[in-house]
């Protein structure tokens, strides 16, 4: 299985503020099944879609 990254977003944003959670909500309200991954290499947050074996 791989993962195709829809976006990503900094680790540093400010206090209380989550724009990847809120950018995958909006997805998944969307009928997209996004989830959130940390990149620690690239200290950034990265919003995902699974995708499935390819024939």
């Amino acid at each position: 299985m791989s993962a195709k990254v829809l976006e990503r977003f900094p680790a540093g944003s400010p206090r209380g503020s989550w724009p990847a959670e809120e950018y995958a909500a909006r997805r998944r309200a969307e009928g997209e099944p996004a989830t959130v991954v940390m990149d620690l290499k690239s200290d950034a947050f990265l919003v995902v879609v699974q995708l499935g074996e390819e024939d």
